[in-house]
């Protein structure tokens, strides 16, 4: 095998003589691929804005158990990135961070936080499988990971749960592979506790999703080992006692203050409802997380998928088998579901690292197979896509293209293709670290300049810019026909939503100084509306943009009544 390149391997030698070396190198690594645009990206309708409009509430209101999305009850997922993210602002603000209720960044620090640590928690994990150089390398390959450095950057909980899960599939391998003697060394004592701490964090963030993963791999190896004594070394007794601890008290609170609809909504519609249908136009066939799987878990995921014949030989084998109970019953799961997202598999990801992982130090992957050089080229033709897709956006929308992207878009290209041929001539340990290379490439030419330069996608942010503009005090604002949440988040809870340009001549008709923003398909009812109130409020400006939400040109008119 060719041997890596001289630089990369004198960082990787170096950084694995310690678990220090090795975390310091990828926390660094992480940072690099989750910090462009982290602070710069626009709030992303309609999950983001949402959360993070209901732990601005939280503040505002002081209520700290309810979770509210303006007047209507949130009662989907339980309290903890509300909690987060509410931390986070406050920290800010006392940092005095201009604006920090409005700063979306500050709500995204616990998912950056969470994405960090589900990249250290890897290495941490796949020490039990693998060398901690390979280790260090799947540490490198989860930052690298598209999905994961996506939800780096959105403020909402998958990324934390990542970090939770791989936390207790971490502590439970240690269980397992001691029982069956296929540990090297001795699990620590604490080890129980790491296992529950992180079920007890990931109940408080979303629910059953963390004790479902490791629930159902459970089942397959208690079934494997005709029995449940392996598991002892967890105690379940002081562990489910930990959980209790932390979770209880809130879900207690919120039952008194709600009186058990938050039950009701969030077991009985949100859980339940994703069961038996699509929801929120998130429908999606079986198997559609495997045919996404080679964009979300790109750049590895050709590399993992030559890995699959070597996993089935020897499933058998305690290792193996771990890994196939973390991934495939939650696999199943989620994909029998009709809603279909996809961070819903993001919690699997690390296990899939260990399985390639593991093929690469066993020598699993056969580059002579038959299709393995095409299957390699995904690594080049997946983001050649995204590159067509990026400028072919950018020209049509603003019909302009990210200049300052195209150096950076560019050196990826090339570190793809260097990637092909480094697997082509047998250096598949270098081939997967210039992966590493180029996905960092891509990120911050991606979400660094490309993403930045697309203005019309910026509706939210340019109208709230107009209402900083308007001259007036304490302004009240209405919007007719544009009603994302980013809007609400950025412009103020008390945002009214007019169901026709009438609501919107009446709200303008009141005292005090008021802006509406409306919807060019409710301009003429709303000329209409004010011409027989005899109000003539001043346009202030009138802007343009696309809403990736129903996939629509916007041309939206600001007008103020000081």
């Amino acid at each position: 095998m060719v041997s890596l390149t001289p630089a990369i391997e004198r960082i990787t030698s170096f950084a694995s003589t310690s678990h220090l070396r090795a975390c310091a190198l990828l926390f660094l690594l992480a940072l690099a691929a989750f910090l462009p645009g982290f602070s710069t990206l626009q709030p992303l309708d309609r999950d983001e804005p949402r959360f993070a409009q209901a732990s601005k509430q939280m503040l505002e209101s002081g209520d700290f158990v309810d979770i509210r999305f303006q007047a209507e009850a949130r009662h989907k997922k339980p309290v903890g990135i509300y909690w987060l993210q509410s931390a986070a602002v406050s920290a800010g603000e006392a940092l005095g961070v201009p604006q920090a209720r409005t700063q979306i960044w500050l709500y995204r620090l616990p998912s950056l936080v969470g994405a960090v640590a589900a990249v250290l928690l890897t290495y941490w994990a796949l020490l039990a499988f693998v060398s901690p150089p390979l280790a260090l390398l799947g540490g490198a390959l989860m930052a690298a990971c598209v999905l994961l450095g996506v939800e780096a950057r959105i403020a909402k909980t998958d990324a934390v749960l990542a970090a939770c899960a791989v936390a207790t599939m971490g502590a439970l391998a240690r269980t397992w592979l001691d029982w069956t003697r296929s540990l090297a060394f001795v699990p620590s004592r604490w080890n129980w506790l790491v296992f529950w701490g992180a079920t007890a964090i990931g109940l408080l963030i979303k629910g059953p999703i963390v004790p479902m993963v490791w629930g159902l791999a459970m089942i397959v190896l208690c079934v494997s080992e005709r029995g449940v004594r392996w598991l002892k070394p967890l105690r379940f007794g002081p562990g489910l006692l930990l959980c209790l601890i932390v979770v209880l008290p809130w879900f207690v609170a919120i039952m008194m203050k709600t009186g058990g609809s938050f039950f009701a909504e969030s077991v009985g519609q949100d859980m339940l409802g994703k069961v038996s249908e699509g929801q929120e136009k998130h429908w999606g066939p079986p198997g559609l997380y495997l045919l996404v799987f080679f964009g979300t878990y790109w750049p590895a995921a050709a590399f993992a998928a030559m890995a699959i014949p070597f996993a089935w030989v020897r499933r058998r084998e305690p290792q193996i088998l771990f890994l196939l109970a973390w991934i495939i019953p939650s696999w199943i799961v989620f994909e029998a579901v009709p809603t279909k997202l996809p961070h819903y598999v993001l919690p699997l990801y690390p296990a899939i690292t260990a399985l390639l992982l593991l093929a690469l130090v066993n020598g699993g992957i056969d580059r002579f197979r038959r299709g393995a050089v095409a299957t390699a080229a995904l690594v080049f033709l997946v983001p050649l896509a995204l590159v067509g897709v990026i400028l072919y956006g950018n020209w049509t929308l603003d019909q302009a293209l990210p200049y300052l992207a195209l150096p950076l878009l560019a050196l990826m290209l090339l570190v793809a293709w260097r990637v092909v041929a480094a697997f082509r001539r047998g250096d598949l340990e270098g081939a997967l670290w210039r992966c590493v290379l180029a996905s960092l490439l891509l990120g911050a030419g991606v979400y660094g300049f490309a993403v930045e330069s697309l203005h019309s996608l910026k509706l939210s942010p340019r109208l709230a810019e107009t209402v900083a503009t308007a001259g007036c005090t304490d302004p009240k604002v209405i919007t007719a026909g544009y009603r994302e949440p980013s809007l609400v988040f950025l412009t103020g809870t008390d945002l009214a939503m007019a169901a026709d340009g009438a609501a919107v001549a009446s709200f303008l008709n009141q005292p005090g100084c008021r802006i509406a923003f409306v919807e060019k398909r409710f301009a003429a009812e709303f000329q209409t509306a004010i011409s027989q109130a005899g109000l003539t409020p001043r346009l202030l400006t009138t802007l343009n943009g696309f809403n990736l939400n129903g996939g629509r040109r916007l041309e939206i008119a600001v007008f103020v009544r000081p």
